[in-house]
């Protein structure tokens, strides 16, 4: 596992779809580029998903090279290996960050996040999301709020990270 994606940001969109990738996120991008040399622009792969997904997650190349390994582990012809082909392979969009750090999201991107004038990015380890701010605040940080609410007030979430090693 290389770097990770740390922090959370907002960026205009212009009107061809071009907006900033955090500067942090784009030393995570080349440093998980295999091919990446310096004067290079890094790659990236952007899964869009199903229609469920109300965001874009964008994977370094070793990210999205662990994902493809573990569906390539999957007994071919089965059901979950075919799921998961489609969803990672044919719902994807190969990148790579223009020379001013600069993705360009392509107008069915754009369109199916809402995405207009403003992206919301937010680190997720080993990936991270662009979202439409509005659909974030609405969705995921209330989510975020509604699970905190749920524990005591002086619960330690890092408790989790001890029960996860004694599994």
């Amino acid at each position: 596992m290389g770097r990770r994606f740390r922090g959370e940001s907002h960026h205009k969109v212009d009107a061809k779809g071009r907006v900033s990738i955090p500067a942090s996120f784009r030393r995570v991008l080349e440093a998980s580029d295999p091919n990446w040399r310096d004067g290079d622009n890094p790659e990236l792969v952007i899964v869009y998903g199903d229609h469920r997904r109300n965001f874009l997650e964008c994977y370094t190349i070793e990210a999205i090279e662990e994902v493809d390994a573990k569906i390539d582990s999957l007994p071919r012809g089965s059901m979950e290996r075919k799921m998961l082909q489609r969803l990672f392979h044919g719902q994807s969009f190969p990148t790579n960050v223009d020379e001013t750090g600069r993705l360009v999201l392509p107008a069915k991107l754009r369109a199916k996040i809402g995405l207009e004038n403003e992206a919301f990015f937010i680190a997720a380890g080993d990936t991270f999301q662009i979202w439409k701010p509005e659909t974030y605040e609405a969705e995921e940080l209330a989510r975020t709020e509604e699970w905190l609410d749920e524990l005591p007030e002086d619960f330690d979430p890092l408790i989790f990270l001890d029960s996860a090693k004694e599994e």
